[in-house]
C-alpha cells in the first residue's frame, strides 16, 4: 500500500490518481491490490482526516469512499469536496443496507453507489466507466476551449480584415457585418444587422446589386471582383470623418447552404461575402486614365484624345451635312521666351496662353496642347466660314497683350492654319496636316495671322520637304562649304580674325546663305550634323591658311544652342582639334547671349572647358537679347560683337549713339575684346573707331569669301607685309 507523506506531484495526463478511503485495513488492502495492477495511480486514507490531507495536496481524478469512518462520514467528505470545488468524481462504497445513505451520497454528486461486500468486476467496471466519463468530459472541455480560442481568433481576424466581410440571410439582411463597415462607411453593427443591403448600395447599381447580394452558387461559379458603389454615413460624430460620400467595393460572394444530398439540393439559408475598398484604386485608374488623355502641364485635352473628338466631330458632320473646322495654332516668339528665361517661364507661358485659348471658344468646342507651343482645335457644327475666322481673331487678340511671367512682360503672336471639313479633307489626318500646312503658310508671310488652307499650299508644303530630303543630300554629297568674313584691325589695316559662315551649293538653286537654310535645320533636327560636319570642315580649312601663313589669325565660328546642349560638344570639338593638330587659342566660339539664360549653369560649365581647353568665348549680337550684365560678369567671356543693327543707326560721325557708347563702356570696364559687325561706311567706322572700337567687320572691308578666296588674300597680305620690311619697297594696299 502507498501512503504519501510528502506532496506528490500530479499524475501524468493518460495515468489516473485515485484516492482510496476505508478504515478496514483487510478491505482496504483488497481494494489496492485488484486495482494495482490497472495502471493508476493509487493514493490510500484509513480515516476521514487523512483523506481530508490528501484531497488538500493533491489532485483526484475518483475518489473511493467508504460511508463509514471513525473520526466522520463519507458524507462530511463529500461535503468538502463540493465545498472546496474539487475536480474529482465520487464512487461510494458501504456496507449500509439503509436507502437514506445511497440517497444522501447521490444527492452530494456520487458518481455511483456499490453495496459492500462488492462484486470486484462491477467495481473494476464501475471505475473504467467513471474514468472514461471524466476523460470525455475533460476532451469535451479542451475541444471547447479550441473552439472558444478559435472563435475569437476568427473574430480578431474578420474584424481586423481590411475588408467588410458580412452574411446575409435568404431575405438580403444582414445578420453579421464586421466592425470594418464602420471604418469604412460609418454604420455601426448596430446600424446594419437586421437591415437590407440595399440601403448601402448606390441607386445606379442596384441592378448589379441584386444579384451578387443574392448569390446562391458555390464553388468557381460564385461572384468574384463585382465592382459596386456603397454609400457613405454622412450623419456620423465628429469623431469620425469621411472624405467620400461613396465608396466603390469590389464583392465577392457564396451561397450558404444547409447541407444535404446534392447542392443543387441544399435548402439556402444565406450568402457570405467579402467587399474589399478599391475607391483609392479606382482614383488612381481614373487619374491614370485622364492623364493618358490630358496633357498635364495645361490640363487640356491631349493629341489622342483631340484626335478621337474630332473622330467623332466628323461622323456626327457627314451625318447632319454640316462644316466643322480645324485649326492648327503656333505661338510665335515662344521659343525665344523659352530659351532667354528658361523652360519654367515657357510653361508658364504655355499656361497662361491655353487658359486664354480657351475663353474664346464656344460650348462643344474643343482645344488641345498637340506638343511643345502647339494647339489644335476642332469647332464642329460650322455655319459658315466666318465663324472661324471670328474665333481665329479672337485668339490673335488676347495673344496679342502682355503676358506677365513673375515680373518678366514678354509678348507673343500666333500663327493660325484653318481646314474646314468637308472642302479641305474628309479624314481626320487630312484636316490635321492641311492645318498645319495653312499654318506654315502664316509663318512665310511675317507670321501674327491666320490663314484658310488652299490646295495650292501643297505646292509649298512639297518644297519644304524637297529642301529637308536637299539638305540631307547636302551633307552626304559635300554641298556645304564655309566662307570667312576678315575681322580689321582698323589702325594697322591687317586681318586679325575672321568668321566662319556657311553656304549651300545647291545643285539648282546655286549658292545659299546660311539665313535661307540654317532656320529651317534647326526646325527638324538637321542642325547636329550640320555643326559636326562645320567643326571637321574648319579644321581642314585652318590647316590650309595657316600653311598660307595665317596661323596668328583667330578663327570665330557660330555654335547652334541646339549644339551647346548636347553633352559631347566639348569631346567633338577637343577631338578635333587634337586630330587636326590646331591649337586651341586660334578658335573663338561665337554664343548669342540668350543660350548664357537659357540654362546659365550648364552653359557656365560648358565654357569653362574650353577656355581650360585654350578656346575663347565671345557673345554675337550683344544687346539684342535678354541678357543682364551680371551674366557678362560671371561667364568666361573674351569678346563682345557688337550686333549690326546698332551700327546701321550710325549716320553721323559727330553723333550720340547711346547704346553703342554703353556696349563700348562695358567691353572697356570689363576689359573684353570688342568687334563691330556690319559696318558698310566710312562714317560707320570713323565713329566707332573714334570711340574705341578699332576692330571691325562688314562689306566696308570684305564679304563672306571663300577658303580660297582667304588664303589669296592673307598671301597678299603676307608679301605686302614682307615688302615693308624692304628698304625702299613700295606698299599697295589691296581690298578684296
Amino acid at each position: 500500500m502507498a501512503s504519501d507523506g510528502g506532496l506528490v506531484p500530479p499524475a501524468p495526463e493518460f495515468q489516473p490518481r485515485l484516492l482510496l478511503v476505508d478504515d478496514e485495513p483487510r478491505l482496504l488492502t483488497s481494494l489496492y491490490e485488484l486495482l494495482r495492477g490497472h495502471d493508476y495511480q493509487l493514493v490510500t486514507a484509513s480515516s476521514g482526516s487523512e483523506a481530508l490531507t490528501h484531497l488538500n495536496r493533491l489532485q483526484f481524478d475518483l475518489v473511493l469512499l467508504d460511508l463509514r469512518l471513525p473520526d466522520m462520514s463519507g458524507h462530511e467528505i463529500m461535503d468538502f469536496i463540493n465545498a472546496k470545488d474539487i475536480d474529482a468524481d465520487v464512487i461510494v462504497m458501504s456496507g449500509e443496507a439503509g436507502i437514506d445513505a445511497a440517497i444522501g451520497a447521490l444527492k452530494r454528486g456520487a458518481y455511483d453507489y456499490l453495496r459492500k461486500p462488492y462484486n470486484p468486476p462491477e467495481l473494476l467496471k464501475t471505475v473504467e466507466n467513471a474514468l472514461q466519463k471524466r476523460r470525455l468530459a475533460v476532451e469535451n472541455r479542451r475541444i471547447g476551449q479550441r473552439l472558444e480560442n478559435s472563435e475569437k481568433m476568427y473574430r480578431y481576424l474578420v474584424d481586423s480584415s481590411p475588408d467588410i466581410i458580412y452574411t446575409l440571410n435568404h431575405e438580403g439582411c444582414f445578420t453579421f457585418v464586421n466592425d470594418r463597415a464602420y471604418q469604412l462607411l460609418g454604420f455601426t453593427r448596430e446600424e446594419l444587422l437586421g437591415k437590407h443591403y440595399s440601403i448601402l448600395v448606390h441607386d445606379e447599381d442596384q441592378e448589379r446589386a441584386r444579384y451578387v447580394f443574392n448569390e446562391r452558387r458555390v464553388d468557381e461559379r460564385a461572384s468574384r471582383n463585382v465592382e459596386l458603389r456603397l454609400k457613405c454615413n454622412s450623419g456620423v460624430g465628429a469623431d469620425r470623418t469621411f472624405n467620400n460620400t461613396l465608396m466603390t467595393i469590389s464583392l465577392n460572394a457564396i451561397g450558404m447552404h444547409v447541407p444535404g444530398a446534392e447542392v443543387e439540393k441544399h435548402e439556402f439559408f444565406g450568402t457570405y461575402g467579402v467587399a474589399r475598398d478599391i475607391t483609392d484604386r479606382k482614383r488612381a485608374e481614373e487619374m491614370i486614365s485622364y492623364q493618358a488623355y490630358h496633357d498635364i502641364l495645361t490640363d487640356l485635352p491631349n493629341r489622342m484624345l483631340f484626335k478621337d473628338r474630332l473622330g467623332l466631330a466628323v461622323i456626327q458632320a457627314k451625318r447632319k451635312l454640316t462644316e466643322l473646322a480645324v485649326m492648327f495654332v503656333d505661338l510665335d516668339r515662344f521659343k525665344l521666351v523659352n530659351d532667354t528665361l528658361g523652360h519654367v517661364k515657357g510653361d508658364e507661358l504655355l499656361q497662361q496662353a491655353a487658359l486664354r485659348l480657351k475663353e474664346c471658344l464656344r460650348k462643344g468646342d474643343t482645344l488641345a496642347r498637340q506638343g511643345g507651343d502647339e494647339f489644335t482645335i476642332v469647332l464642329p457644327e460650322l455655319r459658315d466660314r466666318a465663324d472661324a475666322k471670328a474665333i481665329a481673331d479672337k485668339f490673335l487678340e488676347v495673344l496679342q497683350k502682355p503676358f506677365d511671367l513673375d515680373g518678366h512682360i514678354v509678348h507673343i503672336s500666333a500663327s493660325i492654319g484653318i481646314a474646314i471639313y468637308p472642302g479641305d479633307g474628309e479624314s481626320i489626318e487630312e484636316l490635321l496636316r492641311h492645318a498645319d500646312i495653312a499654318m506654315y503658310q502664316v509663318k512665310a508671310l511675317g507670321k501674327n495671322g491666320h490663314s484658310f488652307y488652299h490646295s495650292s499650299m501643297q505646292d509649298m508644303s512639297h518644297q519644304k520637304i524637297a529642301l529637308e530630303q536637299s539638305l540631307r543630300k547636302a551633307l552626304e554629297h559635300n554641298e556645304l562649304e564655309m566662307y570667312y568674313q576678315p575681322q580689321i584691325d582698323v589702325a594697322t589695316g591687317r586681318i586679325i580674325g575672321a568668321e566662319g559662315l556657311m553656304r549651300w551649293n545647291h545643285p539648282q538653286r546655286g549658292l545659299l546663305s546660311a539665313g535661307e537654310f540654317l532656320p529651317f535645320a534647326e526646325e527638324n533636327g538637321l542642325m547636329l550634323p550640320i555643326s559636326d560636319w562645320m567643326i571637321g570642315a574648319l579644321c581642314r580649312d585652318l590647316l590650309m591658311w595657316n600653311a598660307a601663313g595665317g596661323d596668328t589669325i583667330r578663327l570665330s565660328l557660330n555654335l547652334s544652342p541646339q549644339y551647346l546642349d548636347r553633352g559631347d560638344f566639348f569631346e567633338k570639338m577637343r577631338g578635333a582639334l587634337q586630330r587636326y593638330g590646331i591649337s586651341p587659342a586660334q578658335i573663338e566660339v561665337e554664343i548669342t547671349e540668350n543660350i548664357c539664360i537659357r540654362n546659365p549653369q550648364y552653359a557656365i560649365e560648358q565654357l569653362n572647358k574650353l577656355c581650360q581647353l585654350g578656346v575663347s568665348v565671345a557673345i554675337d549680337d550683344f544687346g539684342t537679347g535678354y541678357s543682364s550684365l551680371s551674366y557678362l560678369h560671371r561667364f568666361p567671356i573674351h569678346t563682345i560683337k557688337i550686333d549690326q543693327s546698332f551700327v546701321k543707326e550710325i549716320h553721323d560721325e559727330h553723333g550720340h549713339y547711346p547704346v553703342i557708347l554703353a556696349i563700348i563702356s562695358i567691353a572697356r570696364g570689363l576689359g573684353l575684346h570688342l568687334v563691330a559687325e556690319g559696318v558698310e561706311t566710312e562714317v560707320q567706322a570713323r565713329y566707332l573707331q573714334a570711340n574705341g572700337c578699332s576692330t571691325m567687320q562688314g562689306y566696308l572691308y570684305y564679304r563672306p569669301i571663300s577658303l580660297s578666296s582667304f588664303i589669296n588674300v592673307l598671301q597678299t597680305q603676307n608679301q605686302i607685309e614682307g615688302a615693308a620690311e624692304v628698304p625702299g619697297a613700295r606698299v599697295v594696299a589691296i581690298q578684296a
